[in-house]
């Protein structure tokens, strides 16, 4: 490809909207163009990258038992009914009606609709198992697009779906899956750790994520210092240190004027956070919670959204703590009526707990679940922090910024079982089969890559993904001999099948050597007068700093060797 054809121009300064690393390099190297947020344009040397993802990917999903096909994008929303999913994307899914107001969906999975596929075309449990995959483009509207491609409203992802007749297949389709995902990063050069994860709006029992370590990631990941133990933010457990048992104090009320942190509380009373009950006000589903969480723990809002099994939760605002009557730094659940109550399981153990006397400028001492108050539910709601000990060897936990790559679900008959997707078993018995659903978003890909590879000069592209193979660089077109050479080989290298990114602008060096740096090809031909005088071509390498000079009449074979090696 000749830069002076190309579709798409470098940028010489960096994007004043781009924050992280793989935003800048994808619009600095024109691979991608916004048009609105979290809505993008492949141009064309960012698709040969896609293209390139996407051939990894079918390659291990068809190696795992996979068999591509291709589903709508545009769904009727009585799918989406049926299987009672419409709420739990709340408004992040994309609705309309056709003209004669029928209500449709823009597909932000496809789980529904596999789902009807498979109840069409498989009646037996001979049929099973089965691993239908696709990658297509889905749709979410989220609130609040970010980095580029790592969150966007249209994006395209590979979805598999495993159906099996039992726990036992889903358990063995899962590996699978585990298995190709792991050769998928692997081959993208891209190192992940694989985590446990909440399973969201996909639903299931267990599922887990494929994570990039990054600084620049939007989640974060809690990873043992010493064990296997690793889990998303979300989802992650933590050992929760244990505090002295001593019998339980008569309640005594005293004056805190002015005092609602904990940790001023603290300080006036002379006390530690893990000594205190904090009173943290949630709206779940427009309805007011509280939620009793020891002083020296956060809460987890994933884990009180599962517990509250709630759609939408929030904190609540002053006005709607005024509407319910509940005082702000200084209520207790004690004596709380017409208001669900949610504790930690900490709680119960940790005895004479300090908390709001639920009037201004006052704490009661002493509080201790059951003699007090009770909790309409009690469980993990605690986030787990930097330092907190491993659920499974006691280890201090560590925190790291990572971004998603890739998600597998255990769904079990969750789908199967709304949808009516059975099949007959050796019995002749009807049965729901047994699903998974396993992700991969190939544009967030493209963005961790670049994460993972660059400098500050541009892109430094793994062999296997590079747009193309080499950029080669004339320098002086404005001399004929150097536009003979560099066009002859220009020819040669095509011919023997090494694509190539050709600059023949009218441009300086600098701008040209510039341009390849930003581009990151994994290899660099440059043909100027001098390397003419010693009848060679200067060859470097992406990735490293000093060049050597090859005979003009071995470049093309020196580059095939180079190619093989990487």
């Amino acid at each position: 490809m000749r830069l002076s054809h190309h579709f798409g121009k470098t940028l010489r300064q960096v994007p004043a909207e781009a924050e992280t690393p793989s935003h800048q390099l994808l619009l600095r190297a024109g691979l991608v163009q916004q048009l609105a947020a979290g809505i993008y344009s492949y141009l064309p040397l960012g698709w040969r990258v896609l293209r390139k993802i996407e051939q990894i990917i079918r390659e291990e999903m068809d190696a795992a038992g996979g068999e591509e096909l291709m589903l709508p994008a545009l769904h009727p929303i009585e799918i989406w009914d049926a299987s009672g999913r419409l709420p739990l994307f709340g408004e992040t899914v994309f609705t309309l009606s056709d003209r004669r107001q029928r209500g449709l969906v823009l597909g932000p999975t496809h789980e529904e609709i596999i789902a009807d596929l498979f109840k069409r075309h498989v009646q037996s449990y001979r049929d099973l198992p089965l691993m239908p995959y696709q990658i297509q483009v889905k749709f979410r509207d989220e609130a609040r697009p970010r980095g580029g491609l790592i969150r966007v409203r249209e994006f395209t992802m590979k979805d598999l779906y495993s159906f099996d007749v039992d726990e036992e297949g889903l358990d063995e389709s899962c590996q699978k899956m585990i298995r190709a995902y792991k050769n998928i990063f692997d081959r993208c050069g891209l190192p992940t750790i694989v985590v446990e994860a909440d399973s969201g709006a996909i639903g299931g029992k267990d599922s887990w994520e494929f994570v990039f370590p990054c600084d620049s990631g939007e989640d974060e990941a809690v990873i043992c210092s010493a064990c296997d133990y690793a889990a998303n933010a979300e989802k992650a457990e933590f050992s929760k240190p244990a505090v002295p048992q001593d019998p339980p104090q008569p309640l005594e009320e005293v004056s805190t004027p002015g005092i609602k942190a904990i940790d001023d509380l603290c300080a006036f009373l002379g006390i530690a956070p893990w000594q205190t009950l904090k009173a943290v006000f949630y709206a779940a589903d427009g309805q007011p919670a509280f939620v009793a969480i020891r002083g020296d723990m956060e809460v987890n809002e994933t884990k009180l959204r599962n517990a509250l099994g709630a759609v939408d939760l929030h904190m609540m605002d002053n006005i709607e703590l005024e509407q319910a009557g509940l005082v702000a730094g200084y209520a207790s659940p004690v004596g709380l009526k017409r208001v669900k109550v949610v504790a930690d399981d900490a709680v119960p153990c940790s005895p004479n707990l300090v908390g709001g006397a639920n009037k201004p400028d006052a704490h009661q001492r002493n509080l201790n679940y059951d003699r007090d108050w009770t909790a309409e539910i009690v469980t993990d709601i605690a986030l787990a922090r930097e330092g907190d000990a491993c659920p499974r060897c006691g280890s201090p936990l560590t925190i790291r910024r990572v971004i998603e790559m890739g998600h597998v679900f255990k769904l079990g008959t969750l789908y199967s079982e709304k949808l009516d997707a059975t099949f007959l078993d050796r019995d002749g018995v009807a049965k729901p089969v047994v699903m998974g659903s396993y992700g991969i978003g190939t544009g967030r890909l493209l963005a961790a890559i670049l994460e993972a590879s660059h400098d500050e000069q541009g892109i430094i592209w793994p062999p296997q993904l590079a747009p193309y193979d080499t950029h080669l660089v004339a320098l002086s077109v404005d001399r004929p001999d150097v536009v003979q050479a560099s066009e002859r080989l220009y020819e040669e290298l095509q011919q023997t099948g090494i694509s190539v990114l050709y600059d023949d602008r009218e441009e300086s060096p600098g701008v040209k050597f510039n341009d390849a740096d930003l581009l990151g090809m994994p290899l660099r031909l440059t043909v100027s007068p001098r390397t003419l005088e010693k009848e060679s071509v200067e060859l470097k390498r992406r990735s490293e700093k000093e060049s050597t000079l090859v005979a003009l009449s071995e470049a093309v074979a020196r580059l095939q060797e180079l190619l093989k090696q990487s």
